[in-house]
């Protein structure tokens, strides 16, 4: 059947039918649309780690992880560490966005500029999430059909798993999404360590792979050409800048009990991220050795080293294979799916298109908007030319949208024209050093045009490099968004010091959900100011001890996590 025996199948239903019973039964726990887009703020740290896990890791990243090392070597890690060295500033950030008290991320922006940024904020953030759901379905699909041996169509793979995480997503909400994540979580990492440790066994473990690999760059962790200390340095900043106002980084760290529960659950839920991403590179690397010399489409090696391997391990492998990705997927699907509702609901359609309707109303316009952000996603799926692409739009767009919440996050001074200019002056450096097409036809190619007029530095076989486009746009980005609100009028400082007092006042335990966003509860007194630098411009908070020790326990685990893998590739 498709490929697949029947065991295989066996146990790929079984796990269908488990994942959306419970995705349903969380329906139960929706009553509200604050419950369905942020569930209610009762999940403890284990639940959130879980949680943080599962929409933060998906099956296309294993696909994009493995099919950079197939091209580079281990370098190919940094695909997805490239957010290792901003693992332990989530210490910081996670209690920031629970401290809120807010739905979305455009709620943010709706307090501290005004409703045009927080509009503009949303359909970016649906964008970038629209974006990221196409490139899991195209990684994940590729995925099935290596398994299959080629006999599951791709387009097939996309509709079946677009409808399984639909069901329970658009039913159950963010609830259902952190209730099926614990399980989905646990087969994800499942998937990740499967294949391993037969691939190793196939290629005579890496001692073999050193004989049969004649480049040993392929061996090093920061190797010659693309992917240098340069390039690491580059793409970590711009993640940190991006996962800011990456949507889902707002359920991720608001939706537990308190801003604790978001700090453990963030840092450890990626950090457990981290050791599945050593995994994927070292099958990757397996994968060298196994088709050197072959004609394979990188996006499926992963998948062909399943189909090749597992079922001459023992009956039901695959089947177990199939569900651990379609768990990887679907687990971070729902969560994307839910924050996108969420931004066009809460901060375009309430506010601006229908007010004044009662609750349900909304309820069941998020539902809806659930089922058509997914449509947009499938579209996005089939323009990609390979996960690899889609995963580099995702990096840009994501950062683009950040400079503007970091500058007013810790800076008075930041106004609202400021945030639409950097806004929009960003994504025209990025789209001034990018290929524009359309239905085919290319209006404008960055390379074509301007390449060989650059430094040899800022090339890479002959086009600008991503690091490089990367600092132009966040030079801009940054630039204009300090220049124009030094021109410009800042907010009224009646607003801003509601917004400043709801950021530094912590949350308590039990305590009641405001009935708007950056409110402090009836009771709850306002924290008082302790700057860093004692300047009225600046909000920049003094840590606590707490916020220190956690932060360097994180860098103590990215060191660890580094040694580690040194280790491994030194065996």
């Amino acid at each position: 059947m498709l490929g697949v025996n029947w065991l295989d199948w066996l146990v790929i239903v079984a796990y269908l039918v488990g994942i959306t019973m419970i995705g349903v039964w969380a329906v139960k726990k929706v009553k509200s649309t604050a419950s369905f887009f942020i569930s209610d703020r009762k999940f403890g740290k284990i639940m959130m780690m879980f949680f943080t896990f599962g929409a933060g890791t998906h099956t296309d990243q294993a696909v994009i992880v493995a099919a950079k090392t197939y091209r580079s070597g281990v370098s190919g890690i940094w695909y997805q560490w490239l957010w290792l060295f901003c693992t332990p500033f989530y210490w910081f950030l996670a209690p920031l966005f629970r401290r809120m008290r807010a739905v979305t991320t455009g709620d943010f922006f709706n307090a501290r500029y005004r409703r045009s940024v927080s509009v503009l904020y949303a359909l970016v953030g649906m964008l970038q999430l629209m974006v990221s759901i196409g490139v899991m379905l195209k990684g994940s699909s590729a995925m099935i059909t290596a398994v299959s041996g080629g006999n599951i169509n791709p387009n097939l793979a996309i509709w079946a798993m677009t409808i399984m995480f639909v069901v329970y997503g658009v039913t159950g909400g963010l609830s259902a999404a952190i209730m099926t994540d614990f399980i989905q979580g646990i087969l994800t990492i499942v998937l990740s360590f499967l294949i391993l440790p037969f691939a190793l066994s196939a290629v005579g473990g890496l001692s073999g792979l050193r004989a049969t690999i004649p480049d040993q760059s392929m061996f090093e962790i920061v190797a010659p050409g693309e992917i240098t200390a340069f390039y690491i340095a580059i793409i970590s900043l711009n993640a940190l800048v991006g996962w800011v106002t990456q949507p889902h980084s707002m359920a991720m760290s608001a939706a537990g009990k308190t801003e604790m529960e978001g700090r453990v659950g963030v840092m450890c839920g990626i950090l457990f991220k981290r050791v599945c991403t050593i995994a994927w590179v070292l099958t990757g690397l397996c994968a060298v050795g196994m088709y050197m010399g072959k004609d394979v489409d990188v996006d499926q090696v992963y998948g062909l080293m399943a189909h090749q391997l597992l079922p001459k391990i023992a009956p039901g492998l695959i089947g177990l294979f199939i569900a651990s990705m379609l768990a990887a997927v679907m687990s971070s699907c729902d969560a994307l799916m839910v924050s996108s509702s969420a931004l066009f609901t809460e901060n375009i359609y309430k506010p601006l298109l229908v007010p004044g309707r009662e609750d349900r109303h909304y309820m069941n316009v998020g539902r809806w908007v659930s089922g058509l952000v997914v449509l947009c996603g499938i579209f996005f799926a089939y323009r990609f030319e390979n996960v690899i692409h889609g995963l580099e739009i995702f990096w840009k767009i994501s950062a683009v949208m950040g400079i503007p919440f970091l500058v007013g996050l810790f800076w008075r001074r930041a106004s609202t024209a400021a945030a639409w200019v950097s806004t929009l002056a960003g994504f025209a450096t990025l789209l001034f050093t990018s290929t524009i097409s359309v239905f085919g036809n290319v209006l404008w190619d960055f390379n074509a045009v301007l390449a060989d007029k650059l430094p040899s530095f800022m090339l890479f076989e002959g086009k600008l490099s991503l690091p490089w486009q990367m600092v132009i746009y966040l030079i801009v980005g940054f630039t204009t968004a300090i220049v124009v609100s030094l021109f410009t009028r800042p907010e009224k400082k009646e607003k801003l010091d509601k917004f400043y007092q709801c950021i530094r006042t912590p949350v308590t335990p039990g305590e009641p959900e405001p009935d708007q966003p950056f409110t402090l509860p009836e009771g709850v007194e306002p924290a008082p100011r302790r700057p860093w630098l004692d300047h009225p411009d600046f909000e920049i908070p003094r840590p606590t001890l707490v916020g220190v020790i956690g932060f360097l326990a994180g860098w103590v685990a990215v060191a660890i996590l580094i040694v580690v893998f040194f280790w491994i590739l030194k065996q």
